[in-house]
């Protein structure tokens, strides 16, 4: 078995918390190549990023390092549950940064691995972090592009005037206001009306399946502009050019990632570059479902071993 220990990244004024996941008969005198997995929008390091791929990335011989994102989970930065990709990016940096201080992990064969949201940000990282050698991504999520059409009732521009009026509001001391991504529990989402496959897949993940305290779920509305006005995708054609492998399942819901999957796929410079659909799955089945996650890794551990 693999094991796991907990750790503290500096960032500029505060940490990044971490676990770092050890292949098993671990030897700190051998070099490992490792892989950062970074976790879904509103999730943390102990749900899917950790406990599913993290382990059985380990378990095949990688060191991986799932890591909760700066404002959210057990890593400091204030205010709290903000989702900014220029934050959430430059997070990877400081975790490759710790990586290649570690004398056991061979700089040179470093990946990273990002899971829904955590999945875009990873594919926007890796185009300017030259370090990343080889980029998966599980059911990968475009944030900017669904902050800008479902999240904001594809209404942008009007979802950022709210936005602006909400953060003067709190600069002059008003409350907070923290949007929920995920209902409150099943019956919620059922007696809301709730039809799409992803948000009531979500809600079956966060609330029933994988319940964790450091699971935001959340953000913070009057910070959110930034990541209205982001594309994860921007530059692709020219900058993307790492090994990647964009793993989707083909039952698409309304986050998006089927079709951010294949448009990634797609435009992005990689000479090598691999497409997994995983049949009769959807998003959130490939969090944590024995099944199509046995799929998805059977294509995984072959492409790092390969890339790494």
């Amino acid at each position: 078995m693999s094991t796991t220990k907990s750790i503290q990244i500096k960032h500029t004024y505060w940490h990044i918390a971490a676990d770092l996941h050890l292949p098993p008969g671990f030897d700190d005198k051998k070099k490992y190549p490792a892989i950062i997995s970074a976790h879904p929008i509103g999730s943390c390091k102990e749900q899917t990023a950790g406990n599913v791929y993290g382990k059985k990335l380990a378990e095949a011989g990688f060191v991986v390092i799932a890591f909760d994102r700066s404002t959210q989970g057990q890593s400091g930065g204030e205010p709290r549950s903000i989702e900014d990709p220029a934050m959430a990016v430059e997070d990877f940096s400081r975790v490759m940064d710790y990586l290649v201080t570690l004398p056991y992990v061979d700089a040179d064969r470093i990946g990273v691995l990002g899971i829904c949201g955590g999945g875009g940000y990873a594919i926007n990282a890796t185009m300017t972090e030259r370090r990343i050698k080889a980029l998966v991504s599980i059911t990968g999520v475009n944030y900017g592009r669904l902050c800008r059409e479902g999240f904001s009732g594809f209404d942008p521009i009007g979802q950022m005037e709210a936005m602006a009026r909400q953060r003067t509001a709190e600069a002059r001391g008003e409350a907070l206001k923290v949007d929920l991504f995920v209902p409150p529990s099943m019956d919620a989402a059922v007696q809301s009306g709730m039809t799409d496959i992803d948000v009531l897949g979500a809600t079956d993940y966060y609330r029933n399946r994988c319940v964790n305290e450091n699971a935001g779920t959340r953000a913070l509305f009057s910070h959110r502009a930034a990541s209205v006005g982001w594309d994860a995708f921007h530059l692709a054609e020219t900058l993307l050019t790492t090994p990647m492998m964009v793993v989707v399942g083909d039952k698409p819901g309304g986050f998006g990632a089927y079709r951010d999957g294949l448009e990634i796929y797609a435009r992005a410079a990689s000479k090598v570059k691999k497409l997994v659909v995983v049949e009769g799955w959807s998003h959130y089945d490939l969090y944590d479902k024995p099944e199509p996650v046995a799929i998805a890794m059977a294509r995984v551990v072959p492409f790092f071993k390969s890339t790494l």
